[in-house]
């Protein structure tokens, strides 16, 4: 039997940065919980497992040993004297210095390992989705946008230990540039990063232009579809199925690895993305018809941005749901529902799993000619990937 792999654990909630923080733990709980009450985790494909810390030989391929030590000394005093946090990324602002903090990152890249593991060492697993991964902002020696440690890089860095010369896809489709993950790489032509997000013109990290291919030996193996705001789910999915089974059929990894971040939602507070949560369904049904055509059927999936916390949950749902081959309904459990009242009283109360972005979708009626200019940057992305991206992979 075929089986999913699911990574979790409830000390995720320790990765917190704090109440004020965007990135708030609670929506991993939330998830689970839903995907509980959805009875997804009865189902008999799918397997928990609970993480582990990632060691400090794992953390040292990625991570420079200055870093990490400086990471571990302020995990035990937030108040070290000695320190400027500020050097690292580390202090007031994106990253907040909070006791116990190396071992928290520590548990979400060893999560992201035992996915990594799941999918790559024994054969009855094709999926496996770590919702706490997805920190792909952390450089070597730098904590970046909410990200400590890079878990993306490390469960890579893990792959490339178990099989020489092995070929990895890394697809981002959080609406921040995957910038951590494609500098960490950038010469290196076994990992193959495609990152589409909303352009670094408009947004952190503001990087990500079409003209960041790679240097040296990964020189054509660092793709980027920067996306303009407010582009629409049916604009993005055209984009999306015109370029990335080319692209994966043209490299031809032995393994894909996607970051899902859902922060490309159109009410997102710290985007200006147009998509409704509907959209996820389709880029998962996507994504796993690549991973069996073009990635010898093996993806490992790890979270991402979100800062809904009554959308994150409904979104990585979907994304299990199809990992399971499952059609859900259009509906949310009524005991799911008092929990986000409860939990979650800020934020408009969902009663659907689904939604559309009538709001997006009304601006580009009302404004036929910004709609023109939005297709046509979009088609001359499809360009790009056609006349400069696939010709370089395909004479690899």
């Amino acid at each position: 039997m075929i089986k999913v792999g699911l990574i979790y654990t409830d000390e995720y909630q320790k990765y917190n940065f704090g109440k004020e923080h965007p990135l708030r733990p609670l929506r991993l709980k939330l998830t689970y919980s839903l995907m509980e009450k959805l009875h997804l985790l009865d189902n008999p494909i799918l397997e928990i497992f609970s993480p582990r810390l990632a060691t400090k030989q794992e953390l040292e391929r990625v991570h420079s040993s200055e870093y990490i030590e400086i990471v571990k000394k302020l995990s035990k005093n937030p108040n070290e004297s000695t320190i400027h946090p500020y050097i690292y990324g580390l202090g007031p602002g994106d990253n907040p210095i909070f006791k116990g903090m190396y071992e928290a990152s520590a548990l979400i890249c060893g999560a992201s390992i035992i996915a990594a593991d799941k999918v790559w060492n024994d054969e009855n697993f094709t999926i496996a989705f770590n919702p706490a991964g997805g920190l792909h902002h952390a450089q070597k020696s730098k904590a970046s946008g909410f990200c400590i440690f890079n878990d993306i890089a490390v469960a890579i860095h893990y792959l490339k230990t178990l099989k020489k010369d092995i070929r990895i896809a890394y697809l981002d489709i959080d609406c921040h540039h995957g910038d951590g993950v494609q500098w960490l790489f950038y010469n290196d032509p076994k990992v193959l990063t495609v990152s589409y997000h909303q352009s670094g013109k408009y947004l952190f990290p503001g990087s990500g232009d079409v003209n960041e291919i790679g240097d040296e030996k990964g020189k054509g193996y660092s793709l980027n579809f920067p996306l303009l705001p407010d582009t629409s789910n049916k604009m993005f999915m055209k984009l999306f199925r015109r370029t990335i089974p080319k692209i994966l059929e043209a490299y031809s990894p032995d393994i894909l690895f996607t970051q899902l971040g859902v922060d490309t939602y159109f009410n997102d507070p710290l985007t200006q993305m147009g998509f409704s949560i509907s959209i996820y369904r389709d880029i998962a049904q996507t994504i796993k018809t690549c991973s069996r055509n073009y990635c010898q059927n093996k993806w490992v999936a790890v979270g991402g941005g979100g800062y809904l916390i009554t959308v994150v949950p409904r979104a990585w749902t979907l994304f299990l749901a199809k990992m399971l081959d499952i059609d859900l309904e259009n509906k949310l459990p009524d005991s799911w529902i008092k929990e986000i009242k409860e939990q979650v009283p800020y934020e408009d109360t969902p009663y659907l799993l689904w939604d559309r972005n009538d709001k997006t979708e009304l601006l580009l009626l009302k404004y036929p000619e910004v709609a023109k200019k939005m297709l046509d940057y979009n088609n001359s992305l499809i360009k790009i990937c056609e006349e400069k991206y696939l010709p370089s992979l395909t004479k690899a």
